[in-house]
């Protein structure tokens, strides 16, 4: 397992929920955990990842993600066996959505 931490730079988010879930750690799959932390201006992301040595694909992905959502404020975990990026992608926006209340 490898564990990695990203900081990343966003827009700030009017926070609807306390914290959310979203996915399942499986096979190809991830899960989302979502809540606030105390540093407005910083979107915070944990990864745990089965899948060792990808560091530069997660870095590409999640900045892809704090550009198109608005998410300084929250943390993320991430729980991941395998996903590929189009299931990160799916996960996080599905994670935003229900901590929107969307």
């Amino acid at each position: 397992m490898e564990k990695l931490k990203f900081e990343l730079q966003s827009t700030p988010l009017s926070a609807e929920q306390a914290a959310v879930i979203c996915g399942v750690v499986g096979s190809g799959n991830l899960e989302v955990l979502v809540s606030q932390h105390d540093q407005a201006d910083i979107c915070q992301i944990e990864v745990t990842t089965s899948a060792v040595g990808f560091q530069h694909v997660w870095q590409s992905v999640l900045n892809e993600f704090a550009q198109r959502h608005a998410v300084a404020g929250l943390k993320f975990q991430l729980n991941d066996m395998g996903a590929t990026p189009a299931v990160v992608n799916l996960r996080l926006s599905q994670a935003i959505s229900m901590f929107k209340g969307v």
